[in-house]
């Protein structure tokens, strides 16, 4: 494990066990400020949080490390599912249950546990990019605007060799090698923001800035 790698691996855990304190002292709406700061700032920066923040991909990242050892293999994503409108209707969902449960039964629903259990079952189930891109109520928001992101991960095509290295350890499949021009691209609505590309490039041509002209 390099350096960064052992940097990202060490705020996912401290945001991980944020998010678990949270959860113990019932005070989600804290967690959903940080979230809404983050939404806004993917504009900005890109979906940070998906890569950094996210205990939902923490754990994904860990249950799908798990099924890779034990040589489970993952079903292929279904059309209904490929779609991308679950993620919105269970968005609409989320947010009606927790205000309907708050004010006709004086109970909050845990919807936040829920979305954390499902993020460890699906990866078992389908490849680690279907739940951050089709199903997670965070990721469709963050995916709608990290896809006007003013930094974001780039390729210099002067430099891409085209190796699919990069597309092969995506876990949000946001790296797809052109097959007109041999390059690889990165889509910025669905990119992490993390390192893994650019770690594992050979070529170094993934950093992070602003979009190349060649892109």
């Amino acid at each position: 494990m390099s350096k960064k790698q052992l940097q990202i691996y060490t705020i996912r855990i401290i945001f991980l066990g944020v998010f678990v304190f949270i959860l113990f002292k019932k005070i989600p709406m804290l967690w959903l400020g940080l979230f809404v700061l983050s939404v806004l700032a993917a504009i900005f920066f890109g979906r940070v949080f998906c890569g950094w923040v996210c205990p939902m991909n923490t754990l994904m990242i860990m249950t799908d490390s798990i099924r890779t050892k034990t040589k489970i293999k993952p079903n292929t994503s279904p059309k209904w599912l490929k779609n991308g409108w679950l993620a919105w209707v269970l968005l609409v969902v989320s947010i009606l249950t927790m205000i309907l449960s708050k004010k006709l039964f004086h109970f909050e629903i845990p919807i936040l546990l829920y979305l954390l259990i499902l993020s460890v079952l699906v990866p078992f189930i389908y490849k680690p990019e279907v739940f951050p891109n089709q199903i997670c109520t965070f990721g469709v928001l963050l995916g709608l605007t990290g896809s006007f992101a003013f930094l974001s991960r780039r390729v210099n095509f002067d430099k891409c060799i085209g190796c699919k290295l990069c597309e092969t350890t995506c876990p949000s499949e946001a790296v797809i090698v052109s097959p007109q021009n041999k390059k690889a691209e990165i889509n910025r609505k669905s990119c992490h923001q993390c390192y893994n590309c650019e770690l594992i490039c050979p070529q170094k041509a993934i950093d992070y800035g602003k979009k190349l002209k060649n892109n």
